[in-house]
């Protein structure tokens, strides 16, 4: 018998060396593909940690620029903490806090509104004027509604036409004292030239719509001058959807409407560092010729600080030694949910002011980071605290 010969093999692949190609080149494929989103997220995640740190950063020294310049021009016992009527045509308004049911609007170097678990508002208010440490004494009787001030002086020394004045009564008032913020026109000429003329509407931005608010006694007044409009530093910090916002007096356009600053801010908060000890006659030297300032208290809200009765009156107000300052910054970019379909970036919320300071027990406080109607959870994202404390100096270099 032949052997037959055995058919020879066409050449190429066969149908399963193609599949078994194909499938390995589409592992190869996934696997690159991981391999560049793993890579990008990883670029994300630290481009957004930096950006965090930058924007947190920005908003912390804003903020605590503001806090070492406050209490310029408003550090006199008379002026700081009282229940201020104020006015202005470009829409800035004066912090409001609520005592005992009442509101009220303090004219302090630091006004907090606290959010609670939320942001905090805080308000820093500064005057510019060169001769903010000198002041005039009302020479005759205001009622409300005068637009004339009589002064003891012909020609005060530093005030000018256009010039923001604080009008307050001396001696302070008990309990509450009530100030009014006006604009003057100028000096009177003539045999009235030792008269100090308001002013309202056209360029008078900050003039009273009819006069002064309240009445002042015969001698029982003084003026103090806050400098130009133009340059009077009423700043109001806040956050609305993860932007830091600022309300200002001197910048265009955002006395209303807070202008932003920087995105990615999630909360800002603060704190009163005050002096609660009983110092009958206050000195500012130092131990051992004078009592000097302590810091013996730090609190989220204003406090009877003074120990006379009342909450948030001037005393008070003129008390605070120091701001605490912290702010809460997110990352740009959140995470991936885990396998469970939930994010785990963050589990807790942040927390701060852990530490004592200066001898005052600290006050932990805990933040609420949730931005609302973000579709992204807020544990997808990862947080940063930036904490700070600003002596509120010119509050304690009293003239």
């Amino acid at each position: 018998m032949r052997r037959l010969p055995l058919p020879r093999r066409s050449a190429g692949f066969s149908l399963v060396e193609l599949m078994v190609s194909v499938v390995i080149g589409m592992l190869a494929i996934l696997f690159a593909t991981r391999l560049v989103l793993s890579g990008e997220q990883t670029k994300d995640g630290a481009v957004g940690g930096s950006a965090s740190m930058q924007n947190g950063m920005l908003a912390l020294y804003s903020i605590s620029n503001d806090a070492a310049e406050a209490g310029w021009g408003i550090n006199d016992t008379l002026v700081a903490g009282c229940n201020t009527s104020f006015a202005d045509s470009a829409g800035y308004a004066l912090a409001q806090i609520t005592v005992g049911g009442v509101a009220r609007t303090p004219l302090a170097a630091a006004v907090i509104q606290p959010g609670g678990s939320g942001s905090d508002v805080i308000s820093l208010y500064a005057g510019k004027s060169a001769a903010a440490v000198g002041s005039l004494r009302v020479n005759g009787d205001l009622a409300v509604g005068a637009t004339v001030l009589p002064t003891s002086t012909q020609t005060p020394f530093g005030f000018a036409a256009g010039d923001v004045l604080v009008v307050v009564p001396e001696p302070a008032s008990p309990g509450y004292t009530d100030c009014s913020i006006v604009q003057m026109a100028g000096m009177q000429s003539g045999s009235n030239s030792d008269k100090i003329a308001l002013a309202s509407g056209g360029g008078f931005r900050f003039g009273p719509a009819s006069g002064l608010a309240h009445a002042y006694a015969k001698g029982g007044g003084r003026i103090f001058n806050l400098g130009s409009p133009t340059l009077l530093s009423f700043h109001t910090w806040s956050v609305s959807a993860g932007t830091l916002l600022l309300r200002a007096t001197d910048l265009p356009g955002a006395g209303p409407q807070g202008m932003s600053v920087t995105d990615n801010i999630v909360s800002i908060k603060a704190q009163y560092g005050l002096d609660t000890r009983v110092v009958p006659i206050y000195n500012p030297l130092p131990p051992p010729n004078g009592n000097g300032v302590q810091l013996t208290q730090w609190s989220n809200t204003m406090i009877d600080a003074d120990g006379d009765g009342v909450v948030a009156g001037p005393g008070d107000f003129q008390r605070v030694v120091a701001l605490r300052l912290a702010v809460v910054a997110r990352s740009k970019t959140a995470a991936r949910p885990g396998s469970d379909g939930n994010c785990h970036a963050t589990d807790a919320q942040p927390t701060m002011f852990n530490t004592a300071v200066g001898g005052a027990a600290a006050v932990q406080v805990s933040v609420n980071v949730a931005v609302a109607d973000d579709p992204v959870a807020w544990q997808c994202y990862t947080y940063r605290v930036f904490e700070t404390v600003v002596p509120v100096r010119n509050a304690q270099w009293r003239p």
